[in-house]
């Protein structure tokens, strides 16, 4: 059943108790069963059910510096990360030293010197930059997993999935510059052990797993991204290849089954490189959960071009 007393269009969706109480809504109203309680002190229209929805509810929570840092920065960035967001897993929010971190449930406050991040809007919330995103979070990765964080972050790639647009651009350089200026941290040795194997132009996660995977297998380590050209003329950029032994390694992922575009362009694709000689692996998600077939394929190939 609607509410008899409406409450004014400025409040917007979600809004903090007290600005209710700003423009005359009394407590009875705020605490009507109409009202979903995302916070304490929060009130929402509607209950929240995504990560961002929950960002925004919090917003009108937020105290001045107040941002959000760790594994929520990661999240609100669009970067992987290895757990999947559950409505349990708490917002992280980072405040200076001289300043005191909330204390409500779903939150988890921490301090962070306010000189070790810049802050960033996104979608109208105030988020650490994806370094201190990546330094704020790293103690919750492994190095592999890192490693992977790490590259979305350094990616030029467009269609780099999840990555939200505008995001600012990070390099490598800038990583080891102030990872060396943080010094020591919870995880500060995670990331410096997976810059070691960091690599640029990777275009999804599964395709830095699979070269991880490739690797700790003890195979070569395969070229990212190799442009085939024939004549000055770009035939094929294939996801992880060894171009010595001509032998192109593909992840496929659901968008190359769902997109019939896309699966007739990576069909002639193949036929391409085949034709000169190539032999293209096609590996899916199902291959990196148990990788001893693909792993003794791809040896079996590097085997018999190395003849």
């Amino acid at each position: 059943m609607r509410h008899r007393i409406h409450l004014p269009p400025a409040l917007g969706t979600r809004f903090a108790v007290r600005d209710a109480a700003a423009t005359g809504i009394r407590r009875g109203r705020s605490d009507a069963a109409d009202l979903d309680r995302p916070f304490h002190g929060v009130r929402a229209t509607r209950a929240p059910t995504t990560f961002r929805d929950l960002v925004a509810c919090y917003v009108p929570r937020l105290k001045p510096q107040q941002r959000i840092g760790g594994v929520s920065a990661v999240r609100l960035w669009g970067l992987p990360h290895p757990v999947p967001w559950t409505m349990d897993e708490p917002l992280e929010i980072v405040v200076p030293h001289h300043l005191t971190p909330p204390k409500t449930a779903r939150v988890r406050g921490r301090r962070l010197a306010g000189d070790r991040a810049s802050t960033w809007d996104v979608g109208g919330a105030p988020v650490v930059d994806p370094i201190a995103a990546l330094f704020t979070s790293a103690a919750t990765l492994t190095v592999e997993q890192a490693v992977i964080l790490i590259e979305a972050m350094i990616t030029g790639a467009p269609n780099y999935p999840g990555l939200i647009p505008g995001r600012p651009r990070v390099t490598r350089t800038e990583i080891e510059q102030r990872l060396a200026a943080w010094r020591r941290f919870p995880g500060c040795g995670i990331v410096r052990a997976a810059l070691c194997s960091v690599r640029e132009g990777a275009e999804s996660p599964k395709e830095t797993e699979t070269r991880l995977m490739i690797v700790h297998a003890g195979l070569p380590e395969p070229v990212v991204q190799y442009e085939v050209r024939e004549g000055g003329i770009l035939l094929a950029r294939v996801d992880l290849a060894y171009p010595e032994w001509k032998i192109a390694i593909e992840y496929e992922g659901d968008g190359h089954r769902t997109d019939k575009r896309q699966w007739r362009i990576d069909i002639r694709r193949q036929r391409e490189l085949q034709n000169r000689g190539w032999t293209v692996i096609r590996l899916t998600e199902l291959d990196l959960r148990d990788s001893g077939a693909i792993i003794a394929r791809i040896r079996r190939a590097v085997a018999i071009a190395a003849r």
